[in-house]
């Protein structure tokens, strides 16, 4: 629902584009073959005015034959950097391992993500948004290569084929490389139209490929912006307000100007930076500062207060999301009326890598390097805090080393910038740990208000889910926030489910002033999921029903969504005898364009300590790109949604988190990870995201699981073991 509204939007935007305009073709410097793909926001004419120019192409074939490759997304981890460069590969006709890559710069009209309409790294868009168009590039660049071999060779281009990177003549054995060829394909005509490959006979696509990435990672040449080296660099620690919305009142950095290393001490209106030499100095100096803040209107805030008022707000009707019937009428009817508050705590995305941005402002010109989501967006504000025009300002972008959302917001760069601006020469930001933790762009705070009515079988008959919370589109992209609408807060609230009467509405509830939410891998499926696995198993449970046998029974519209059921049944062992207090749960979801089932098999003690044995997942996510990509991306998933299941949460108390570290925001360790196993359904079907699912669909496998284990219903998360020792 989310990208359909954006990709609405972008298209309103840019109007409607020919082929012609789509890839443009020119000749490149030293005789090359270089190819400018025009995504929805890049118009014919502006192809042909940039397309001479190296640094606006998505390909480059030199005249020796090397392929390169100008990455419009970013690779944080979710293999975007092996999957993307496969469907050049394919229908271009190379190895995979010879397409080299360079980071896309900022350039909404080159690199825009035709899913969002302008560059942007999320929503498990980047295989979805670039399956057509790159294949489509690689496919004309091919016959385009083909054609110049059967030119120079006097014969029909029909009886000739390419293949690593090498254009051969069938009938007499001739062959001439790409590099040999890229100068005269460069002068050719742009097809309107090619014909892209049959998925029969793809070669590449489908199989598993090892991440172009890792040799990097592995020896440590990779830069993440964190990596970031510059003569004359400095380093810069921060301390932010702690109360969100707090000023800073004074403080005294007498004692930090005294710490060995330490050069500066910038204040702002709501944090202060040491910069010093190195990181060790810039610490010793934050610490040593003695600062005053003025706490503002959110010093006494709580997580009970923020509670209060979503409970507050679902009491009133939203606006509706969804609608299909008379679900009162049929409330009213029902033999069985079931009803459930759900809710679910803000968390914090606790990547790896935390916060940096490096920054260097001239008098007129100003230069970031970083790891980005949204490269055009870093650049803009860049540009707002020095009053550059944004061509002034150079961005770099990195590997990011996890982003999971954070990295969608740009509060780092603009913190960065307004340092650097009283820093001579360049500055690195670091954000200590701690700072990162208590001053994220946290998942909203969210709370689901269900009633559902049963016939007499125990077959639902209607529906209604209030969805309560914070608007992200409202804050991050306003024109997809349409009369009072979050489309993502409200995707996936009915389910996969075929509901005869159906009422989803939304209550916009946003916290304190200075609070801010944000994507967290996933947000409206990752909250959604949850309540309504929750509650579907509730049903279950009031009707007398095995959980799958129940979910089966509602998906005669849905056939995908009853395959990976199916599916993650039979190869979890579902319904087999399991010892006394374990038990199996199941989930379901569609989202981002997937399907996925997930069973979770858990043990309680006589304490409340659950641990999850086991987790079967099946996925249909379309055509398979790169198989090795979608377990690894299904693993990493269930991992990091099984750490938000049994420890994530943020909470607040007198207006600041009171979690600093992982030792206070846990993650699930190596010897907590259950045995994972995974299984892709084969699909001809448009690829879907993968990124994004399997974080969502797991915590409601396992609190159903506790149910099976223990009998006991939850209904919130972090899971409370107290609530589970046994009496």
């Amino acid at each position: 629902m989310l990208i359909d509204r954006i990709n609405e939007i972008a298209r309103a935007r840019v109007g409607g584009l020919s082929r012609r305009g789509f890839i443009k073709v020119s000749a490149a410097a030293g005789g090359g073959l270089l190819l400018s793909i025009g995504l929805p926001a890049f118009t014919g004419e502006a192809a042909a005015a940039t397309a001479v120019f190296a640094p606006d192409a998505f390909i480059r074939i030199d005249a020796d034959g090397k392929v390169t490759m100008v990455m419009p997304q970013v690779e944080m981890g979710q293999g975007t950097y092996t999957s993307i460069p496969m469907l050049i590969a394919e229908e271009l006709e190379v190895e995979l391992a010879t397409v080299q890559l360079e980071h896309a710069p900022p350039n909404d009209k080159l690199y825009a993500n035709p899913l969002i309409g302008f560059q942007a790294t999320g929503g498990s868009t980047s295989v979805r948004g670039f399956w057509e168009p790159l294949r489509r590039a690689g496919a004309t660049a091919r016959n385009m290569l083909i054609s110049a071999a059967a030119d120079t060779w006097g014969v029909a281009a029909s009886d000739c084929r390419a293949e690593k990177g090498v254009v051969t003549h069938a009938a007499s054995g001739r062959k001439l490389g790409y590099g040999e060829l890229a100068a005269k394909a460069a002068g050719l005509p742009v097809p309107e139209k090619v014909a892209l490959k049959d998925p029969k006979d793809f070669t590449l696509i489908g199989t598993p490929a090892k991440r172009l990435d890792t040799p990097a990672k592995v020896n440590g040449t990779a830069m993440f912006g964190i990596d970031t080296r510059l003569p004359g660099m400095k380093i810069a620690a921060v301390a932010i307000s702690p109360v969100f919305g707090g000023k800073l009142a004074k403080a005294d950095d007498s004692k930090a100007l005294a710490v060995k290393g330490v050069r500066q001490v910038v204040k702002l209106d709501d944090a202060v930076a040491v910069v010093a030499d190195h990181m060790g100095a810039a610490k010793k100096g934050i610490e040593a500062l003695e600062i005053t803040w003025d706490e503002g209107a959110n010093a006494k805030l709580s997580t009970g207060d923020i509670l209060q008022q979503l409970e507050s707000a679902a009491a009133t009707p939203g606006v509706v999301g969804a609608k299909e019937g008379d679900v009162e009428k049929a409330i009213a009817g029902a033999a069985k009326k079931i009803e459930a508050n759900y809710h679910m705590p803000f968390l914090a995305h606790a990547a790896m890598e935390p916060m940096n941005c490096t920054v260097h402002v001239t008098k007129d010109s100003c230069e970031v390097w970083v790891g980005t989501q949204v490269a055009t967006r870093a650049q803009a504000t860049a540009a707002e805090v020095t009053g550059l025009p944004p061509e002034k300002v150079q961005v770099h972008n990195h590997l990011l080393g996890g982003g999971f959302g954070r990295r969608l917001d740009i509060d780092g760069v603009t913190l960065a910038v307004r340092i650097a601006k009283q820093v001579e020469g360049p500055v690195k930001v670091v954000w200590t740990r701690e700072e990162d933790i208590q001053h994220d762009i946290y998942r909203p705070f969210y709370y689901g208000r269900l009633t559902a009515g049963l016939d007499a079988t125990g077959a639902p008959v209607a529906w209604h889910h209030r969805v309560v919370g914070s608007s992200i589109l409202a804050r991050w992209y306003p024109p997809a926030f349409k009369d009072g609408l979050d489309s993502d807060a409200v995707e996936g609230a009915a389910g996969p489910y075929g509901f005869p009467n159906v009422l989803v509405d939304y209550v916009r509830q946003e916290p304190p002033a200075g609070l801010f939410t944000g994507w967290w891998r996933g947000v409206g499926i990752t909250h959604n999921a949850f309540i309504v696995e929750g509650f579907i198993d509730e049903l279950a449970a009031a009707a007398g029903k095995d959980p799958v046998d129940y979910r089966g029974a509602l998906l005669a519209k849905s056939p995908r969504a009853k395959a990976v059921l199916d599916l993650v049944a039979a190869k979890s062992g579902w319904g087999e005898k399991l010892p006394a207090g374990s038990g199996r749960g199941v989930s379901l979801l569609f989202g981002f364009g997937s399907y996925i089932a997930e069973v979770a098999e858990v043990t309680v003690d006589k304490d409340g300590q659950v641990q999850v044995k086991r987790v079967t997942c099946a996925v249909d996510c379309g055509q398979v790109v790169n198989p090795d990509t979608i377990k690894a991306q299904m693993e990493g998933g269930i991992i990091f949604g099984l750490s938000a299941a049994l420890y994530g949460e943020i909470t607040l108390k007198d207006g600041r988190v009171e979690q600093s570290n992982f030792d206070s925001y846990q993650v699930v360790r190596i010897d907590q990870a259950p045995q994972v196993e995974v299984h892709i359904v084969q699909s001809g079907e448009a690829p879907g995201g993968i990124g994004e699912p399997g974080t969502a669909a797991i915590a409601p496998a396992v609190v159903n699981a506790i149910f099976a284990a223990t009998g006991k219903r939850l209904r919130k998360l972090p899971i409370d073991s107290g609530a589970l020792k046994s009496s």
